[in-house]
């Protein structure tokens, strides 16, 4: 009855996304944390270098908060395939909210750098969990036909939300003070939550399917499993992290080539990042018809290749547009490639191991990122920018070519039944 109500009754076709109500309120709700999240990301380092002067101390608790995000990553998928998926959207958001509304409190009292230490990690754990149960609301809202579109719209209104939070983050921050631009971080949170309250998702595991009647370290490492049966999945997971690896360091390398190669502004490093934006956004909205016309793998793979030819230009390019442009590019068959892969491993996994597959995903595919990061920064600096985006973008290409020998290639695997 759950596909019956998603058609249109004459035809039979599938009613647009913008007509479901459930999918556009969780829209919705989904921006409005996105919107909260890049608040965050201007306030709380202005809060820290208005009390503290220290850029060494936002680093210092952004490398706690990470760490503590990571951590939480390997038990999110256990606990979102065990509860509701509802309940814990809204229980995170609300969390966010509390913990994000005690900084304005407490700075009312005085700055107490002490309290970011245990709000920053908290709030970075709980946003992992709400990640990792966002990804598995999708395909209970959805048909997964209509995955890849709803993806893509989700991650649109993300890259714009993240685009439009940090600039009214900078004018509230500048005109009522960081704390005040924490608190609406707080508020939107709680608006998110109220969304979410009201949306109905189809299904959901059966009692005697959210455990696999093995250990609780059975239970955990079951997303891992089925990463590593699944031909596709487990092959897309290997590249998918050398490509991480590569490429993480990226806005570094912007940045450094901007200010230290070419001797430009902050107001140019701004304008890369927009542009850049823009290609995320565009690379979203065009990823599902791509897919339609080419299949899984030639997106996929294409869009790899792509953004190896714009790493290598980066760094030799000489102008801000000729940068942004490649930037745009870049980012938006980044936004091509990962809508393709969060997509098929949500059509492909089965219901009661989705939270647990996504966990076990992420906590592979970012492992060894952080140290590409730091090895790419630190080779710019002493062989150039240049050099570096060359060798990083040619690996990028190398890694597209390899996939064409692997079952990646396959134009719809989402339809070759449940190999694992």
């Amino acid at each position: 009855m759950a596909e019956l109500a998603d058609h249109g009754p004459a035809l039979g076709r599938p009613r647009p996304l913008w007509r479901d109500r459930d999918f556009s309120v969780f829209w919705a709700a989904q921006t409005l944390s996105v919107v909260g999240d890049s608040f965050a990301l201007i306030a709380l380092p202005l809060l820290v270098l208005r009390a503290t002067g220290s850029v060494a101390q936002m680093g210092l608790l952004t490398a706690v908060a990470g760490t503590a995000s990571v951590v939480a990553g390997v038990f999110a998928g256990v606990v979102v395939d065990r509860l509701d998926r509802r309940m814990l959207l809204v229980v995170c958001d609300l969390a966010r909210m509390v913990l994000y509304g005690l900084v304005p409190l407490a700075w009312a009292f005085g700055p107490h750098i002490w309290l970011l230490y245990v709000v920053l990690p908290l709030g970075e754990a709980v946003g992992m969990l709400f990640s990792v149960t966002y990804v598995t609301a999708v395909r209970a809202l959805v048909p997964g036909a209509r995955i890849t579109r709803a993806n893509g719209r989700l991650n649109a209104t993300a890259a714009a939300a993240g685009v439009v939070g940090p600039v009214f983050a900078g004018m509230i921050a500048a005109r009522f003070g960081p704390t005040a631009a924490v608190g609406v971080d707080a508020a939107s949170f709680g608006v998110s939550a109220a969304c979410v309250s009201f949306v109905r998702f189809r299904g959901r595991p059966r009692e005697d399917e959210r455990t696999d009647g093995g250990t609780p370290w059975r239970e955990l490492l079951a997303g891992a499993a089925f990463l590593r049966r699944h031909p596709v999945l487990r092959t897309l997971t290997v590249l998918l992290s050398v490509f991480c690896f590569l490429t993480l360091g990226l806005n570094d390398l912007i940045v450094y080539h901007l200010k230290h190669d070419l001797g430009q502004g902050d107001g140019a490093v701004g304008t890369v990042f927009a542009v850049g934006a823009v290609g995320t956004i565009t690379g979203a909205l065009l990823v599902a018809p791509i897919r339609r016309v080419l299949g899984f793998g030639m997106t996929w793979i294409g869009g790899v290749a792509v953004c190896g030819l714009a790493l290598a230009g980066i760094g030799s390019a000489d102008s801000v547009p000729v940068i942004g442009a490649l930037a745009a590019g870049f980012l938006g068959c980044v936004s091509v490639a990962g809508t393709c892969s969060m997509s098929l491993r949500q059509e492909v996994t089965p219901d009661h191991l989705l939270g647990r597959v996504t966990s076990a995903f992420w906590t592979i595919h970012y492992s060894a990122a952080p140290v590409g990061a730091a090895a790419l920064t630190w080779a710019a600096q002493r062989c150039g920018t240049a050099a570096v985006c060359l060798v990083a973008g040619a690996c990028c290409l190398i890694t597209a070519v390899l996939a064409l020998f692997t079952p990646v290639r396959a134009p719809r695997p989402e339809h070759s039944g449940d190999p694992a």
